[in-house]
């Protein structure tokens, strides 16, 4: 009796999809995308393109004499889906000109799609207007973005959600949680007996999802501060004696804060103080602070390159997320929906 055509076709497609993916493989199903990097952070580029199995695009920046940034697109992008990978760290305002000028570069050589991919959000900090006279600027360089060219942003744990608002193009953004999730359970021992604590009210969402999630109890530090970068005074609410704390943040900068709820974390009883952060900035005495603080490690993502951090301070542990962009462009570029990332991460 002859095979009808839709069994057969349904026969092919589960034999397809039970196949290993293979890098060739993977090329001949992501036809028209190219993927280049800036000068940020080319390890975290380098490990995306080799999870997609596709060779990371030419591209040439320097500077003239004068500190000027040019690009040059070394390969063809018409009617591509292009993504360049670009962090917000290091020397922030040089590295963002050079997204604009490459986005730009993209968009007027007719590419199809420009994907903006900034694992961390330059001026994410300043979202709103807290004083008289505050320029907003993480509004400034969403407009920049769009007029530039680009189509599309994928980032990460940005400091304030409401930022997706301050664009008229759609943002994907990414959370560091369930690799947090991953790590925490893989490398404390003791994570059932633990207590996940912010170090400031802000972040009393991202800690309650996590304790929800390893059904454990969580705490807040309220902090005062007196001008940025300067904590005044903390006060815990909670309890962490005899317990693990684990403070988790989107990101540290000078680390003055979570330096100064470690501190507070150990005069509460608590036994041992990890740090989790998504975005380890580390700018002025931050690694000496590390050194010197009470952490039994302070975790942070690879969104930023923390290769020279980590040979300073051997408390600071590294998270890759690079499967995660990885799978947010892969999935981005065939038109999937990329809320499974919200949850879990990508094996």
């Amino acid at each position: 009796m002859p095979v009808s055509q839709p069994v057969r076709a349904r026969s092919l497609l589960r034999a397809n999809l039970e196949k290993p993916r293979s890098s060739s493989s993977l090329q001949s199903r992501m036809p028209n995308i190219k993927v280049f990097s800036g000068t940020s952070h080319p390890d975290l580029a380098q490990r995306i393109v080799d999870r997609l199995g596709i060779d990371i695009g030419k591209v040439v920046t320097k500077k003239f004499s004068n500190l000027e940034t040019c690009v040059e697109i070394g390969e063809s992008v018409r009617g591509e889906d292009v993504y360049i990978i670009q962090s917000g760290s290091g020397e922030v305002n040089d590295n963002l000109m050079e997204l604009l000028i490459m986005i730009n570069a993209c968009k007027i050589a007719s590419a199809s799609r420009v994907t903006a991919v900034i694992p961390c959000f330059p001026y994410a900090r300043q979202d709103k207007k807290d004083k008289s006279r505050a320029p907003i600027s993480a509004k400034l360089v969403a407009n920049m973005l769009s007029v530039a060219g680009a189509d599309h942003i994928i980032t990460m744990d940005l400091h304030a959600s409401q930022i997706q608002g301050f664009f008229d193009i759609p943002v994907d953004n990414l959370f560091a949680e369930p690799a947090v999730l991953k790590w925490i359970k893989e490398n404390i021992a003791e994570w059932r007996n633990s207590t996940i604590v912010s170090p400031d009210a802000g972040g009393a969402k991202r800690v309650t999802s996590i304790a929800d999630r390893l059904n454990v109890d969580f705490a807040l530090i309220h902090k005062e501060r007196k001008k940025a970068n300067e904590v005044a005074s903390m006060v815990l609410v909670g309890d962490v004696k005899d317990r693990v704390a684990i403070l988790v943040d989107d990101m540290a900068d000078t680390c003055g804060t979570i330096v100064h709820a470690a501190d507070k974390l150990v005069e509460a009883g608590a036994v041992k103080v990890y740090a989790i952060l998504t975005h380890g900035i580390f700018s002025g005495p931050a690694i000496s602070r590390i050194n010197n603080a009470c952490f039994e490690a302070v975790v942070v993502t690879n969104t930023i390159p923390q290769d020279e951090h980590m040979k300073e301070c051997s408390k600071i542990k590294c998270i890759d997320i690079s499967m995660m962009f990885a799978e947010a462009v892969r999935r981005t570029h065939n038109g999937e929906s990329v809320s499974y990332l919200f949850s879990n991460v990508p094996y």
